[in-house]
């Protein structure tokens, strides 16, 4: 491999830890919110069940992000690795202010605007849906936007079901609730690792084969283990100040509550990884958290000026990324 090859490849990587820093952060907030796990315990749940996910589930999402951008063969590299290194600093500077940012929006808007500064709108595959799956920026925007929606909503249903059960339960139901909550944490950190590690091997994917190193979008198994890896050492050495965000700032959960949020959000992530659709887990859990405040009818006590903070977040996430990349771009081509 040549020197630009490996940055990209190591920033890759390093975009799949500061996705940890958010995304599977995720996975594990309402298990520690609720006292129902130690975050040592929290941890080693998300490490196992991270490394499960992309290996057992396939690489639906992978074969989605590899193919966003359309770019010469040459120029792939330094395309690819300006929009990661737009992802990574995004990534970084929203980690450092504490605010849930979705990896997903900031990978497809690097991609996006680095491709855009090589060779116009021609390098971006806009795409739509090949039925149910979606195909380039377009299909992976949708995916993007409904899944938060649907988080909510399950949310909502899932915590009416579960309080209208639980109206004649003693003490006794406590004990069902905090292992309910392990097992579906467990399926959110699997359904995490699913989507969020395959982005990453997505790009190392198109990378390799840009450059006549691998010959099919098959991924080597070094990618999906380097991925899923930097997922959990990236929640082990930041996670917290997201897991503060949204297992106490947005909406002051219950145990209850914290198995509602992780069964609504295991399942949309879940479905959305067999048909290929990236999504954000951040969008998805904090989107599930005001569902349970409508489902309690206690939407007053949602944390609304968080919200709206991450809101705008997610919103500028896309343009700032684009140009982060562009600039990138720029720098990379000079340098090269």
């Amino acid at each position: 491999m040549d020197t630009g090859l490996v940055l990209a490849v190591l920033l890759a990587i390093a975009f799949a830890a500061t996705n940890g820093l958010h995304d599977a952060s995720n996975a594990i907030a309402t298990l520690v919110a609720t006292r129902a796990a130690t975050p040592s315990q929290a941890i080693v749940l998300a490490a196992v069940f991270n490394l499960l996910g992309p290996f057992l589930i396939g690489a639906a999402v992978a074969d989605t992000i590899a193919g966003i951008v359309t770019v010469p063969a040459d120029e792939a590299t330094a395309v690819i690795g300006a929009g990661l290194a737009a992802a990574v600093g995004w990534n970084l500077i929203t980690w450092y202010w504490g605010l849930p940012s979705s990896s997903g929006n900031a990978l497809v808007g690097g991609l996006v605007g680095a491709a855009l500064v090589q060779g116009g709108v021609d390098a971006v595959n806009w795409g739509g849906f090949n039925g149910f799956r979606p195909d380039g920026v377009i299909g992976v925007l949708v995916a993007l936007a409904i899944s938060p929606v649907l988080g909510g909503l399950a949310a909502f249903l899932v915590i009416r079901g579960l309080r209208r059960a639980a109206r004649r339960a003693t003490r006794r139901f406590h004990g069902p609730v905090n292992g309910g909550q392990w097992v579906m944490s467990a399926a959110l950190a699997f359904s995490h690792g699913a989507n969020d590690a395959q982005k990453s091997v997505g790009v190392i994917v198109a990378l390799l084969l840009a450059a006549g190193e691998i010959n099919s979008l098959s991924a080597p198994t070094w990618t999906t283990l380097a991925c899923a890896a930097a997922l959990t050492i990236g929640t082990s050495l930041g996670g917290w100040r997201i897991i503060r965000t949204v297992g106490r700032r947005i909406y002051r959960i219950q145990p209850i509550e914290g198995l509602s949020s992780q069964t609504a959000s295991a399942g949309v992530i879940l479905g959305a990884s067999l048909l290929g659709a990236p999504t954000s887990t951040t969008q998805v859990v904090a989107s599930s958290l005001v569902g349970i405040g409508a489902g309690r009818g206690r939407l007053h006590h949602v944390h609304w000026l968080i919200v709206r903070r991450m809101g705008f977040a997610w919103l500028v996430t896309l343009p700032v990324t684009a140009v982060l990349a562009a600039g990138a771009f720029g720098i990379w081509s000079l340098l090269s």
